[in-house]
């Protein structure tokens, strides 16, 4: 195991039994403990912390935090193994009693005034990656100052504190630690968010697909509850996941595609396994970019619940939003690619919605972070609010909006390249891509060539792997791997 932990853009994450172990998640647990008994903005006497709790009525005699875990293989056992720890430091623990999605934990954290909470999981990731996000007190998760903060607090793996470890894996020896129902007062949130009504009325056919994660305990009781016929795949435990990569993106959604086929459901639903990141499969079987999905969403929201607010995206996010936000006369703010810097907006309460091109929606009056749960929720909502089959309520939607096509790819770059590429295209990007004048260039995250007509090319390099990303978007169906093909052009002539 590595000496040195740290964390990427959604927490640690590493490879089971080499870099999660039981003291890796120990010697976690105890920086976290530190930063929250001692951080003057974020701690348990922080001023953050304290302004929150009197927005809320929350009075803590003593910090409390939340401590939650995955379908994986191990999660539950590292789960206690945190939790454990926590107690150590003198802090009160509420586990969840069963497996719990990270945006159900960060609901909580709210809902219960807790410090923050600890979730294991490796969310999209291969079976034999496991993880730790943190979520700190206003329901998302750990910005970079959190980060910093706690990094610099984990002990070596030779500390003394350390001694336990072996002894406590797999088993809460505290008497501190309270095991706790935390799914109910999330669901019991969402009603109030949609149209449950309308969903008794309308007889809905829906097909989840939860990957073997922790949608299998949400989508089924809450659809069914509310008068919907739900038809599952993958709601048994399998810490393989089939054998399968569990992202909720076309290629594992296969089998889901098939279901709604067969049975002639009005749409299928998925989420990995924890609920971060949705997809969504209409009823011809076809997978729907999230690209399509969050500005579809965005107008249910405008029109139908006649929410207000400012809109917020990553700055590779389709430009269909700027359509529904200009539409609507709402403002518009473009971010860096990462979720954390949608949150930081979200957290203000100014923002109605935040989305990325990857698959993350948040929306008001609920959690500053992404929730996939809601998200597949709220494409039922819409066709149970517009009592029309989700072909008709896309073909309706781009009579409204003009449809625009997207492709994206990965490169993999060594280090000194992917420098090398960024630094040509600061010093001397492109004036004109596929014959087309490039009329601006946005350099929020990496380089987006917006071209005269609106169609545009962006390169950017990944922030957790040796890659170079290229996206491309237009009108023209076929103009995007077009674009992507120049931009390819582009990286070679530089490395």
């Amino acid at each position: 195991m590595s000496e040195e932990i740290k964390f990427s853009t959604a927490g640690f994450r590493s490879l089971l039994a080499e870099g999660v172990t039981a003291q890796s998640v120990q010697r976690l647990a105890y920086g976290i403990s530190e930063h929250i008994l001692e951080h003057p903005f974020y701690g348990f006497d922080g001023e953050g912390y304290k302004k929150q709790c009197a927005q809320n009525g929350i009075k803590q005699k003593k910090p409390l935090v939340l401590v939650g875990f995955d379908t994986r293989f191990l999660s539950k056992e590292l789960a206690y193994v945190a939790a454990n720890a926590l107690v150590q430091n003198g802090i009160l623990v509420k586990v969840a009693d069963s497996p719990l999605p990270t945006p159900v934990a960060e609901w909580a954290v709210i809902n219960e005034g807790a410090l923050g909470a600890i979730v294991i999981t490796g969310s999209e990731s291969e079976y034999n990656v496991s993880g730790l996000k943190w979520i700190s007190f206003y329901g998302g998760i750990a910005n970079n100052e959190i980060i910093q903060d706690i990094e610099k607090r984990i002990p070596s793996s030779n500390a003394q504190i350390l001694k336990a470890s072996s002894t406590d894996f797999g088993y809460l020896n505290a008497a501190a630690v309270i095991s706790k129902d935390l799914r109910k007062s999330y669901l019991s949130h969402l009603e109030k968010m949609l149209n449950v009504r309308a969903l008794k009325k309308a007889k809905l056919k829906i097909a989840v697909d939860p990957l073997f994660g922790s949608a299998k305990y949400y989508f089924r009781d809450f659809l069914e509850k509310h008068g919907v016929t739900v038809e599952g795949l993958h709601e048994e435990d399998d810490v393989l996941f089939g054998g399968k990569t569990p992202n909720a993106g076309p290629v594992s959604l296969t089998e889901l595609k098939k279901l709604v086929i067969s049975k002639k459901m009005h749409l299928g639903i998925a989420c990995n396994p924890d609920c971060d990141k949705f997809g969504i499969i209409d009823s011809e079987g076809n997978w729907v970019s999230p690209n399509e999905i969050a500005p579809m969403i965005l107008d249910h929201l405008v029109r139908n619940k006649k929410l207000k607010g400012r809109i917020c995206r990553s700055v590779i996010t389709s430009s269909l939003v700027d359509q529904v936000a200009k539409a609507n006369g709402l403002m518009l703010r473009d971010t860096p690619v990462g979720f954390k810097y949608i949150t930081d907006l979200m957290i203000s309460g100014q923002y109605l919605m935040g989305m990325e091109e990857s698959g993350g929606i948040a929306v008001m009056n609920h959690i500053p972070d992404k929730d996939g749960l809601l998200a597949c929720f709220l494409a039922v909502d819409l066709i149970a609010t517009e009592g029309k089959p989700f072909k008709q309520i896309r073909k309706d939607f781009y009579k409204r909006y003009n449809q625009l096509f997207d492709q994206k790819v990965s490169i993999p770059k060594s280090e000194t390249e992917i420098n090398h590429i960024m630094e040509r295209l600061d010093i001397k990007p492109p004036l004109s891509i596929n014959k087309t004048s490039v009329w601006r260039i946005d350099a929020t995250d990496g380089f987006k060539f917006i071209l005269k007509g609106g169609s545009w090319l962006a390169i950017r390099p990944s922030s957790t792997e040796r890659l170079i990303r290229l996206y491309a978007e237009a009108q023209e169906e076929k103009l995007p791997a077009v674009l992507i093909k120049e931009g390819k052009k582009i990286i070679d002539s530089i490395v």
